[in-house]
């Protein structure tokens, strides 16, 4: 009896498209907030740390792309594993640039020091192996 119904409610819930869906909708929905802040905000401190780093400030616009126009190509399903790779290497270049440091520390309300780093990285990374799904704008092979 628990068998069947277990069954029952993981046939009504096997929405796999879906579940892309709302993957590519929280990924990159809440990705955009943090780009549309640099965008709107300018990317200043970015360039600084960068500078830090010796790196080229011009390289700070290369943000933009990473959380701005990936984030939107992967909520509307246009070459969404490509721009979800390009998320996922953004993740990587803000954790070496400042996330590092709080790799194993936690803040003061106990959550992971990276924590949102690496929402957003697996959350990317998800998005690279699973792709759009059917709800998306991009045809099959802009994905």
């Amino acid at each position: 009896m628990v068998t069947k119904m277990l069954n029952a409610v993981n046939g009504a819930l096997s929405k796999d498209d879906l579940g892309k869906l709302f993957l590519r909708l929280a990924v990159g929905g809440l990705m955009l907030f943090h780009g549309l802040h640099k965008l709107f905000g300018g990317v200043g401190g970015i360039k600084g740390m960068l500078a830090a780093h010796g790196i080229p400030e011009f390289v700070a616009y290369g943000v933009l792309l990473g959380e701005v126009l990936a984030p939107l190509l992967i909520i509307l399903g246009i070459l969404t594993r490509l721009s979800a790779i390009g998320l996922v290497f953004t993740m990587i270049v803000a954790w070496l640039l400042v996330g590092v440091g709080e790799t194993f520390m936690l803040d003061k309300t106990g959550a992971w020091g990276i924590e949102s780093l690496m929402y957003f990285f697996l959350g990317a990374l998800a998005i690279v192996f699973c792709g759009a799904g059917r709800y998306a704008f991009g045809k099959a092979a802009w994905r």
